[in-house]
């Protein structure tokens, strides 16, 4: 019980870092606000409010009605949320293998919220301009927001690789192992030899494994699915939810996707969570409250760090299927005090560059953890004084970085 009170008060310290980065933000909040958003598809001039009851249903097949513009801080904050919930959980998983014992022992979960709010957004921004637009256009938008950060996060693995402090013996992979293990992890193309780093699809940076799942989604919804009809991605979503649901039986958990043994898991995963957002979307299923984003960030992170169960798997199923579609479409519903938007903005846009360069740290702390056995107390400072390092470097790498990057491939695509 102490040691569980010890990792709260470090979680609680990571989240209070957020003023101190975010008040940095706020103070450039100008030089970057003019081109930096939380996804290319969250531009305020393509955001239209929806509403479920006072506009007329659309036809069927075609995407729901827009009627007033809106951009969803909300969910882009939640989407931060989630990130900074990923960093804890993989900080924790190394010191504590079994996840009943971690408090944060379902915050892979956050990865399933990721998909489903992908669903959403991408239906939402596409599915009435991808066929003027045409599939190479679409494929163009999505390299240029998601790959950026795929290169660095591989770079950043291949530096963590050669200069970890903690290792204690030089990399046992020839040079040309290694090269073809970047080039892989570069074209995000699945590659699990490193037996070291338990047969990781993405050795380098792990978290890439969801990237590759999400690229398939892309690819899927630019050939056919913006092109079915509602009811169709209806019975294709409850498909998918029997799949996942078999998948969480036969493991014990839904957790898979990452590794070479449970690599099928994945596709699972984003089936059925893609297809839910994309329902959301197409069936109008936003629901208004008064929730806010503290409301929301208190139901989304009592998901991710829920307790283990008997029926764990079955919570873990429950919790994909039917309560991720419901806080997708609240956080599109619910109202945003002004007070919460700076946060809200800021939390959306460090969320995706803190998710896929956080790793190289994980893989140092792996060695140091396994080096020094730290207690519990030093593992809650490691922890909360990681988390804020790493939010901070999030931030720079989308200042100096992401955003800049992709200005410039995107004004070289036009």
């Amino acid at each position: 019980m102490q040691a569980w009170l010890v990792e709260m008060v470090a979680l609680m310290v990571a989240f209070a870092s957020w003023e101190w980065v975010l008040s940095a933000y706020l103070t450039n909040r100008h030089k970057c606000l003019a081109y930096i958003i939380s996804d290319d598809y969250f531009t305020r001039s393509q955001f239209h409010y929806m509403q479920t009851a006072t506009v007329e249903a659309p036809a069927i097949g075609a995407a729901p009605l827009r009627t007033a513009r809106q951009h969803f801080e909300i969910l882009d904050g939640l989407r931060g949320i989630a990130a900074i919930v990923v960093v804890i959980f993989h900080f924790l998983e190394i010191v504590y293998t079994d996840y009943s014992k971690n408090f944060a022992g379902h915050g892979f979960l956050a990865v399933d919220f990721f998909f489903c709010l992908s669903g959403f957004v991408i239906a939402y921004a596409y599915d009435d301009r991808i066929e003027k637009m045409g599939l190479g256009k679409f494929l163009k938008a999505r390299l240029i927001r998601l790959h950026p950060l795929v290169i660095l996060g591989s770079v950043l693995g291949l530096l963590a690789l050669f200069f970890d402090p903690f290792a204690t013996a030089a990399p046992a992979y020839s040079a040309g192992k290694i090269a073809l293990i970047f080039l892989m992890s570069v074209l995000v193309i699945p590659f699990p030899v490193m037996a070291d780093r338990f047969f990781n699809l993405f050795g380098l940076n792990a978290p890439a494994w969801s990237l590759f799942w999400e690229y398939v989604a892309n690819i899927v919804y630019g050939f056919i699915l913006w092109k079915l009809d509602k009811r169709i991605l209806l019975v294709m979503a409850v498909i998918a939810a029997a799949w996942l649901t078999y998948v969480g039986h036969k493991a014990g958990n839904v957790m898979g996707g990452w590794g070479k043994d449970n690599f099928r898991d994945g596709a699972a995963r984003i089936s059925f969570s893609f297809l839910a957002g994309m329902l959301v979307y197409r069936y109008n299923f936003i629901i208004k409250n008064k929730l806010g984003f503290t409301g929301l960030t208190v139901l989304l992170v009592a998901a991710l760090l829920m307790p283990w169960f008997k029926l764990n798997w079955l919570a873990e199923v429950l919790v994909v299927v039917l309560y991720f579609p419901l806080l997708i479409a609240l956080g599109a519903g619910s109202t945003l005090r002004s007070r919460m938007e700076g946060i809200c903005n800021f939390s959306g846009k460090i969320s995706y560059p803190l998710y896929m360069t956080h790793y190289m740290v994980m893989w140092a702390f792996a060695n140091y953890n396994q080096q020094n056995k730290p207690d519990t107390g030093t593992v809650a400072w490691i922890v909360s004084c990681g988390v804020i390092v790493l939010i901070a470097f999030a931030y720079v790498v989308m200042v100096w970085f992401d955003t800049p990057v992709r200005k410039y491939l995107s004004e070289k695509s036009k």
